[in-house]
């Protein structure tokens, strides 16, 4: 019975997702066919969420003038968490591009995608980064870029945040605490598990998953002398919303498969 239960969640939350999908996808086609700037990918992000059981809800304020998000990294929910909340286009690796329907997807919502690894390439994903900031969109990045087990932050890689030094425009960097509270080490994604059965285990869970997004204050990153420290300066910020957030709770503080 126990095992025909997570079957039927899985099923039920699989199919709110392809409607959340099919919902979306023929409105957000036609604005892009006008011209417009679709609002469609933000309202599926934000319905996909839901779908597969999480319930979000912000503490703080989201910064609504031209902000670079900057968050720690917990699971794939992340991006449908923060994504609905915000808008925000994602900076991702290459590979995902490469994905079957997710890297379709993600470029709708105008996904940056950049080649970590690869010598070279860093002055033109920054111009790239430069372009995605002057289209007024929110930009969100995942600075850890790796994976861990979920019990530290891992260290912040500096090197995209060049682009911010000086900025293309006036922008505010905005820290994120993401907060899956207890139920952390049951969903984060670890670095040796495959991403199908992290998909599985997620959608077949028992309840809600429920995610606090902590807008913390935005910042102007000229008061940082270089990428090293602006990245030091935002690691330190959600650092110290998660030694508040702790006491009482199992934290969860670092996550899955670059993005």
């Amino acid at each position: 019975m126990a095992r025909l239960r997570r079957t039927l969640r899985f099923w039920a939350r699989t199919g709110a997702l392809a409607a959340s999908l099919l919902l979306c996808l023929i409105p957000h086609l036609l604005w892009r066919a006008a011209g417009g700037r679709s609002p469609w990918p933000r309202l599926f992000l934000a319905m996909a969420a839901r779908s597969v059981g999480a319930r979000i809800r912000i503490e703080g304020h989201v910064f609504h003038g031209d902000s670079f998000i900057i968050a720690n990294h917990v699971s794939w929910v992340d991006i449908l968490a923060l994504g609905g909340a915000t808008g925000a286009a994602f900076v991702a690796h290459d590979g995902i591009a490469g994905w079957p329907v997710i890297g379709w997807l993600a470029a709708q919502n105008n996904t940056l995608f950049v080649a970590r690894n690869r010598r070279g390439a860093l002055s033109s994903q920054l111009d790239a980064l430069r372009a995605a900031l002057a289209g007024h969109q929110p930009v969100a990045l995942f600075p850890e870029g790796t994976t861990s087990d979920g019990n530290e932050l891992l260290p912040f890689k500096p090197s995209l945040l060049a682009v911010l030094l000086p900025p293309p425009r006036s922008v505010r960097i905005q820290p994120v605490h993401i907060d899956y509270g207890a139920a952390c080490a049951e969903i984060s994604w670890h670095s040796n598990e495959p991403a199908a059965e992290n998909v599985r285990r997620l959608m077949e869970r028992n309840g809600r998953l429920e995610v606090i997004l902590r807008f913390l204050e935005p910042f102007d990153p000229a008061i940082c002398p270089d990428r090293k420290a602006l990245a030091a300066t935002t690691q330190e910020r959600i650092a110290a919303s998660i030694a508040t957030f702790r006491s009482g709770s199992t934290a969860c503080i670092a996550g899955p498969h670059e993005s």
